[in-house]
């Protein structure tokens, strides 16, 4: 009988509810195991389904080992720049950050998905789309044909971009969001939850009609 093969051992950094769907998401994919969560200091010690967390991200380079890869399980709100931050430690310290896809997704062979990106139970990427590094891809997603997600991008509990749309990166697209096909979505844009959009957005946009803003 052939032994099973050894655990990939993941270090979490990020402490918060994002963390607990990572931990959901990564306790069903066999070969990953958690190595520890790191937080803020005041987190230290707290226990998060089960999993203690170690330490905060500057105790990182004490932590790793040659078997060791990281990933950013820090939620993103509106600004990327958290995430940035500590996936840049995690390249500095030159870990691997393997993307983390669900058992239940549906990720064409014919796509992409970077290093660092989380794709949640239920979502669908189609043929010829390519997501960037470091983004999160949260449930009930739906990716169609020839889209491109930049990196340190946040896409929301059941958008739906069609076909040949463009969301560049570190944009931040909420719940239910649906862009129409060969729509662009500028850098560093955010799109409130629940919008319909079928025009293209400069950089920067905030869209969020249901506070009154365009």
């Amino acid at each position: 009988m052939s032994k099973p093969l050894p655990l990939t051992s993941l270090i979490l950094l990020g402490a918060g509810g994002h963390a607990k769907s990572c931990i959901n998401l990564i306790e069903s994919i066999e070969s990953f195991s958690i190595q520890g969560i790191l937080g803020r200091k005041e987190e230290v010690g707290d226990d998060l389904l089960g999993y203690k967390v170690i330490g905060t991200d500057n105790d990182l380079p004490n932590l790793v080992s040659e078997s060791s890869k990281a990933i950013v399980t820090l939620g993103q709100i509106k600004s990327a720049s958290s995430r940035i931050s500590l996936y840049k430690l995690i390249l500095s310290l030159d870990l691997i950050s393997p993307p983390l896809i669900s058992p239940l997704a549906s990720i064409s062979k014919h796509s992409e998905i970077g290093q660092g990106s989380v794709v949640m139970h239920g979502s669908l990427v189609n043929a010829s789309s390519e997501i960037g590094s470091n983004c999160i891809l949260n449930s009930q997603c739906i990716i169609e044909h020839d889209v491109v997600v930049g990196s340190h991008c946040h896409v929301s509990t059941g958008v739906r971009l069609n076909g040949n749309v463009i969301v560049e990166e570190e944009c931040f697209i909420g719940s239910g969001v649906t862009i129409r096909e060969g729509v662009t979505i500028g850098k560093g844009s955010i799109i409130g939850m629940g919008e319909n959009i079928f025009y293209d957005c400069p950089p920067g946009s905030i869209i969020n009609t249901s506070r009154g803003l365009n």
